[in-house]
């Protein structure tokens, strides 16, 4: 239900003996001057579009605000008269919606106060066609890039546009396929569900589907129905050569021509033999994306995932390559791949997915990897902008965070894949948070890479972390 939102901003005094001297050339205070400083915002219910207001200070020299650790806040420089000064402050639209504290800081001769601007708790209103606009206060895009999305589409972006920056999603890669497996267990772990589950389409190969039955949608329906997100993924496997045909053994393959001949870009002309593979397979994943969108699923979609690979190696080594087939061709080869998949499943009708592309430049490593914004397949493609890191640190995190958002502005930045690089863990959730890697979601990967239960409860414990419990799409 929609809720009319406002929040009081208290109004604090802080007082302090201290002497000054001529602080300002234009206006010197007189013998009389007050002794206080005095810090006063009048309380104030602030509409949901946010606004501006201003906060008065009274001091006997001419104060200076900082505002550094807010990003819903706003403070510019104020007009100054007598012994007070007015500072406007603008209060983020997109921001007025979950409790945060801003602060302020005000430094008069020696002293220094603190303001605190407490934001009240509550739902953000979920808009079901969002406005036409496609970009917010902060760049973000408010709408998604497939057409005549689905209802369920929509509402699933907006509330993940709505906890940007405020909250971050927990989630789990199922192990291998097509189960919540590893949710079950994250939840004996912890005693909460993971937000998100992701299944891969990675076994859809197979003959007959004799070894998973994909259209059995119970694995996913059941984790809707229980007020999980669903996302899908693709490790998209192709045959090792054109004489040979994939097994029930699972004999497919998905990386370069150390594995398969298979070229991307012959996936183009309708004589080849990888022309035709490639779109017998999108059919048999888009009957299955057809059926969950017929059950109101929406779902976040992530197919060809690190397109780069090593590509981007700035020495220029021979084992700077992609590693999977779909990247192997170079970055036009690569788009020309995802924009065929987005429009093949258009024309289908499918319009349940947010897309996700995830940009690689070998585990955040910048040092020796170039970014890879040649292999980026577009703003009118791409939701959403992912990296996968493995074992990982707080400030790698905050890095790269920083350098995705720079990058792609128009776009929520969030983590793909993480988890332990052998016996290099990955970092806390909590830690790489507080440190400002404000990730949409965080994705463990399965098997020997998924973290333990002491870095389990401490992620689901942190307050910023959202469980399948506390999710709330309208």
């Amino acid at each position: 239900m929609k809720r009319f939102l406002h929040y009081a901003l208290a109004v604090l005094t802080a007082l302090s003996v201290f002497s000054c001297g001529k602080d300002d050339p234009v206006t010197e205070p007189v013998n009389d001057a007050p002794k206080d400083m005095t810090l006063s915002l009048s309380s104030l219910n602030v509409p949901v579009e946010g606004g501006s207001y201003s906060l008065t200070v009274t001091a006997p020299s001419r104060p200076t605000v900082s505002n550094p650790s807010s990003q819903w806040v706003t403070v510019t420089d104020g007009t100054y008269s007598n012994y007070k000064i007015t500072y406007g402050i603008t209060v983020s639209a997109n921001a007025a919606y979950e409790e945060r504290t801003a602060t302020l800081t005000v430094n008069s001769g020696s002293l220094s106060k603190t303001v605190s601007l407490r934001q009240a708790a509550a739902e953000k209103p979920v808009d079901p066609d969002p406005d036409p606009d496609p970009e917010s206060e902060e760049g973000i895009s408010k709408t998604l890039v497939t057409k005549d999305a689905t209802d369920q589409a929509k509402a699933l972006y907006a509330y993940l546009y709505s906890i940007y920056g405020q909250k971050t999603l927990s989630s789990v890669m199922a192990d291998v396929n097509w189960n919540h497996r590893i949710a079950d267990q994250v939840n004996q772990m912890t005693g909460e569900y993971p937000a998100m589950n992701c299944y891969d389409f990675i076994h859809i190969y197979v003959p007959a589907n004799n070894w998973i039955n994909y259209n059995d949608l119970k694995p996913v329906t059941e984790w809707a129905e229980a007020g999980g997100i669903v996302s899908l993924m693709w490790h998209f496997n192709v045959p090792v050569n054109a004489s040979t045909t994939p097994g029930a053994d699972g004999s497919g393959v998905t990386c370069t021509p150390t594995q398969t001949s298979f070229r991307a870009r012959n996936v183009f002309t309708s004589s080849t033999w990888e022309n035709k593979w490639f779109y017998q397979e999108m059919d048999k994943v888009a009957a299955v994306l057809l059926a969950l969108q017929e059950k109101g699923i929406a779902a976040i979609w992530r197919p060809f995932h690190e397109g780069a690979g090593n590509a981007t190696l700035k020495s220029g080594a021979s084992w700077g390559t992609a590693w999977f087939w779909w990247g192997y061709d170079g970055a036009e080869i690569y788009k020309k791949l995802w924009v065929t998949m987005f429009d093949y499943f258009a024309s289908k009708g499918i319009k349940n997915l947010i897309w996700v592309w995830t940009t690689q430049n070998y585990n955040g490593d910048a040092a020796q990897y170039n970014q890879d914004k040649d292999w980026y397949p577009g703003k009118d493609y791409v939701d959403i902008v992912a990296r996968d890191l493995y074992g990982q640190d707080a400030a790698a995190n905050v890095r790269e965070f920083t350098e995705i958002q720079k990058a792609y502005p128009g776009k929520m930045v969030t983590l793909g894949e993480c988890g332990k690089n052998g016996n290099i863990p990955y970092a806390s959730v909590g830690e790489a948070w507080n440190a400002g890697a404000k990730w949409s979601w965080f994705m463990p990967w399965y098997g020997e890479s998924l973290p333990d239960t002491a870095w389990w409860k401490s992620a689901m414990g942190h307050s910023a972390v959202v469980s399948r419990s506390e999710v709330k799409i309208q």
